[in-house]
Formats: C-alpha cells, sequence, structure tokens
C-alpha cells in the first residue's frame, strides 16, 4: 500500500500538513476498522504503520497473529523512536 494512496484514503490529501486536526479522529477510525478487517499482510502492516505514527495503533499482539509480523512491527517502532521528534 502506497503511503500517498494512503493518505489521500483517509485524509483527502497526500500531504499531512494540509490536514485540519478535527478530521484526524475520523480517519483514525476508518483506519481501524480497515485495519481490523483486510487480510493481506502487507496492506495491515501499512495500517498499522500509520495508526502506529498518529499513536493510534492497537498493541501489537492484537493486530498481529504472526510472529515475524509483530518482529517487524516492533522493528519498524525501534527505527522510528530512534529518528526522533521532527
Amino acid at each position: 500500500m502506497d503511503m500517498d494512496n494512503m493518505l489521500l484514503r483517509y485524509f483527502g490529501t497526500p500531504d499531512l500538513a494540509q490536514v485540519k486536526v478535527d478530521a484526524i479522529p475520523a480517519a483514525v477510525d476508518r483506519m481501524q476498522v480497515d485495519l481490523g478487517l483486510e487480510k493481506d499482510r502487507n496492506k495491515r502492516f501499512a495500517l498499522w504503520s500509520l495508526l502506529h505514527m498518529l499513536d493510534a495503533a492497537p498493541d501489537l499482539d492484537v493486530a498481529f497473529e504472526d510472529k515475524a509480523d509483530r518482529e517487524a512491527a516492533r522493528n519498524f517502532m525501534d527505527l522510528m523512536a530512534s529518528a526522533g521528534p521532527q
């Protein structure tokens, strides 16, 4: 899943700087529903990653059944943490 397409789908723009703050909760709700329904591992990971960046991701054991997916998510979390605040 392409990040620009995800941002466009959920926020109406590929530029998060253009998103109005009051639009974020509804977009997060839609992403969380889609995450629960999505069967494709790559799409689930992309959705979870965006939710993580918005501080709205479910716990790893809830989001991912597969141990390898949970480990990839932990690696992503570590990379994001090491990048520090932007």
